[in-house]
């Protein structure tokens, strides 16, 4: 009776944290649309919200701002849920969507698509206005796609022909991630000063190049990964007893492996293909979530998605706080956030240990 009662506290607790989480999450997307560099008040914001403000302020907060922190709750949900199931199949707390190469293999694809195809040596030189005319952005995030889902395809075939170690996954994907920036540096070294303009413009995470439609396919992948996940949650959970423990429960870990990897790299290709590079949310979130709450994934993986839409928002408010006339690169604030946290989880007492 004790234990059940301990059980009933902590599954309160757990829902009370979940809604606690969601309030915040909406309340600061609310907040994140009075900001911005057009010095809109509060009324004015007011008044475009209902439609009676003037023509342009509607339009940015209609077309800019909702499109922007629209993507910041999407993209921080799905970029901290793939980091958490990453940690969790290949059973290394340093795991993150960039543990494949997914994202080195998508700064390729972009920067092939608009130094070679749109901005580049191919086709206008450097011309600035045929740039302007040749380039399209869904060419360059279907490019991005593109090569992030084959260096996903080819980590895994490896690593399905080598019986699925993790170390096999993460070794992988180190090498094909250096394979990608490698390919990448050469593609600059030949680019003009137009093209490769645009693609450092590209690399930089920014939300700020978010639409509806944009929203609306990162928005259908996450679901589908969220809602594959948590039924899987009792599987991750046997999962992180060991390989062993898995398969005396009943869990085919090879399969439920692949396929999470696969789902995980293909929300983390979407997000970045769509926005570019945003950094260490998949390791931030996670390992707080784990640390305050458990390793359920009945809890961490709701709990993960809400905390990474809220560091995401977080920080796509401080970029735009900073910037003076224009917002700084949301993937720039969240390095400087991740990188002393990324430190710490290195020299924490638990990872000595393990070295």
């Amino acid at each position: 009776m004790r234990d059940t009662g301990k059980f009933r506290k902590k599954n309160w607790k757990d829902r009370l944290v979940i809604m606690a989480l969601c309030v915040i999450v909406v309340a600061l997307g609310f907040v994140c649309l009075f900001a911005g560099s057009s010095h809109m008040s509060a009324a004015e914001c007011f008044g475009a919200l209902t439609g009676k403000g003037t023509a342009a302020n509607v339009r940015i907060i209609w077309n800019i701002r909702i499109p922007r922190v629209l993507a910041a709750i999407i993209a921080g949900a799905g970029l901290s849920v793939s980091g958490l199931i990453m940690q969790t199949t290949l059973n290394n707390s340093m795991a993150s969507p960039s543990t494949l190469g997914v994202s080195n293999a998508a700064v390729f694809g972009a920067n092939l698509s608009i130094i070679a195809f749109a901005g580049g040596f191919l086709s206008t030189g450097n011309n600035i206005a045929n740039y302007a005319v040749g380039a399209n952005p869904y060419a360059t995030s279907v490019m991005a796609f593109f090569f992030s889902t084959v260096s996903i395809l080819m980590i895994l075939g490896l690593c399905t022909i080598r019986s699925f170690s993790p170390n096999v996954v993460v070794l992988s994907g180190m090498a094909l991630g250096s394979v990608w920036a490698a390919a990448t540096t050469i593609l600059q070294f030949y680019a003009t000063d137009v093209g490769i303009s645009a693609a450092v413009v590209w690399n930089f995470g920014d939300l700020g190049r978010a639409t509806y439609r944009t929203d609306a396919i990162m928005f259908t992948v996450v679901t589908a990964g969220l809602v594959f996940f948590t039924l899987m949650s009792w599987r991750l959970n046997a999962l992180l007893g060991g390989e062993a423990v898995a398969k005396t429960m009943g869990v085919n870990v090879k399969t439920l492996r692949f396929f999470s990897m696969l789902l995980a790299s293909l929300i983390t290709a979407v997000c970045v293909s769509f926005l570019g590079i945003i950094g260490f949310v998949g390791i931030i979130c996670p390992h707080i979530t784990k640390k305050l709450l458990g390793q359920d994934h009945r809890v961490t993986i709701p709990i993960s998605a809400l905390s990474g839409s809220l560091l995401l928002l977080l920080a796509d408010t401080f970029a735009r706080s900073m910037g003076n006339g224009s917002a700084l690169p949301v993937g720039a604030i969240t390095s400087l956030m991740g990188a002393p946290f990324f430190v710490a989880i290195i020299f924490s007492g638990k990872e000595n240990r393990r070295c």
